[in-house]
């Protein structure tokens, strides 16, 4: 049984289902579009679904706000003021909010992002993914590379500051030198945060079904290595697995996310971890995933499932996330965003420490991953199964 002394802080998960067209890697709930988009009956139905969960939360402020999917800019700029507007007329957000929206730069011209702006989004993640034609072609994107680059620079001109640019790596048939090319071309933008990940094939996904021809384990780590060496001598400090940010810049709603602090989700298929201090539980919450089921529901619960999260299973929910961290974690804070005791932690971790994969500094009280232990993140996790 946990004991809960101190709720951690609280973000915003919103989920816009809709996307022009299905990439074969993807395998978030995204749905292509088919027809014209009721904006405002979505729109009304993420306020709804978020009045609904204000019990969960009574008291408490939002931090961080995520708008992902799917392409939230496929909504229009006033769908969006409207949205903030009425979260705000909801539930207290912090002055200082960060408010983060996803945006594919297919969907994007001048006036959409200064009205995106303006409507109090200060935080644009651009899915990018490359610089090359072909290999945006190969992944299904809608853009090509002159339009990737004119949205950077329009985000900027529209007064976007903060400005995250999404890129894979390990793309089919990618060669180092074209990989190279993609991070040193984000890197000439300046943007405040590049997020830099390798294509990997999900169940359940075009690619799954018909694999394309990959890079090589040997290559594929070339790549991510030199484009580590890249990103870190442009003053771009990794943090996190795949996530590197100028000083001061760290996407602060993802970080919440790895040092399990708690989120509301609303939107299909969204979901939420939500402390109670009251019941001394930790709830994960799941919405309607079908964006027609999701809609249907008219003021009824938006919550298509819940389960309470302890034990074992807490203890890894919470590594899951915090092991991703380049700087680690301080145990005080697994005690009391778990309210569990470190023995249950060093119960588990007692392998991969000896192992050397893991490294706990006893005049800190940090846990970290060691070099080689990122190489092994996974087996690492695997360990820290439940059931093992």
């Amino acid at each position: 049984m946990p004991i809960l002394t101190q709720l951690p802080p609280l973000s915003l998960y919103i989920h816009f289902p809709w996307c022009i067209q299905k990439c074969p890697y993807c395998d978030f709930n995204s749905h292509q579009q088919k027809s014209t988009l009721n904006e405002d009956e979505y729109i009304n139905t993420l306020l709804n679904d978020l009045e609904n969960d204000l019990p969960l939360v009574w008291g408490r402020k939002i931090n961080t706000i995520f708008m992902g999917g799917g392409t939230p800019s496929l909504f229009s700029p006033k769908s969006m003021e409207t949205l903030l507007a009425g979260i705000r007329s909801r539930i207290p957000l912090s002055p200082n909010a960060e408010i983060t929206m996803e945006a594919n730069p297919g969907t994007l011209e001048n006036e959409r992002l200064f009205g995106f702006r303006e409507s109090g989004i200060n935080r644009i993640s651009l899915g990018t993914q490359s610089f090359h034609d072909e290999h945006l072609k190969k992944l299904g994107r809608i853009h090509d590379s002159a339009t990737a680059t004119n949205a950077i620079e329009m985000a900027k001109q529209a007064g976007f500051e903060n400005i995250n640019i999404d890129l894979m790596f390990a793309l089919p048939e990618q060669t180092l030198e074209q990989a190279m090319y993609d991070i040193e071309t984000a890197i000439s933008f300046s943007p405040t945060h590049i997020s830099y990940y390798q294509l990997t094939i999900e169940p359940n996904t075009a690619f799954h079904n018909k694999p394309p021809e990959l890079p090589n384990d040997d290559l594929s780590w070339d790549i991510y290595e030199q484009g580590q060496e890249r990103l870190s001598n442009k003053n771009y400090t990794q943090y996190e697995v795949s996530a590197y940010a100028k000083p001061g810049k760290t996407c602060r709603h993802n970080m919440n996310y790895w040092q399990f602090g708690d989120y509301l989700g609303i939107g299909a298929g969204a979901h939420a971890k939500i402390t109670d201090g009251s019941k001394q539980s930790i709830t994960r919450y799941w919405k309607n995933k079908n964006p027609k089921d999701y809609l249907s529901k008219k003021g009824d619960t938006y919550i298509a499932g819940a389960r309470i999260i302890d034990g074992n299973e807490l203890v890894f929910e919470f590594l899951l996330n915090a092991l991703r961290l380049n700087e680690g974690f301080n145990i005080e804070t697994y005690i009391k965003h778990t309210g569990l005791k470190k023995d249950e932690l060093f119960n588990i971790l007692q392998k991969p420490i000896s192992q050397k994969l893991i490294e706990y500094n006893e005049k800190s009280n940090i846990i970290t991953t060691t070099t080689i232990g990122k190489r092994f993140l996974n087996e690492i996790l695997q360990h820290c199964l439940p059931d093992n």
